[in-house]
């Protein structure tokens, strides 16, 4: 399986986007600070994901959901609006 995740700041309640064939891992590197994009922004929690059979369908949505209206709409649902 391949996922899209989205974690939330808990320092800044900005959203991160990203994919991984290993949520469980990958989320443990977020959290202990070994990616870059989201080290400065910790403590971090995974407020949601999605889950594909095909890599290239999860990074085609991973993709939407960083940019657009699909980003909007996403943020829009999990903010409860």
């Amino acid at each position: 399986m391949f996922y899209v995740y989205v974690l939330q700041s808990k320092k800044d309640k900005r959203h991160y986007i990203g994919f991984t064939k290993d949520l469980k891992n990958r989320f443990k590197e977020h959290v202990l600070g070994n990616v870059r994009a989201t080290f400065y922004r910790r403590p971090l929690e995974l407020i949601y994901y999605e889950s594909y059979k095909d890599r290239k369908i999860a990074q085609k949505r991973e993709r939407q959901l960083k940019g657009g209206n699909a980003h909007v709409a996403l943020i829009n649902r999990l903010r409860g609006g």
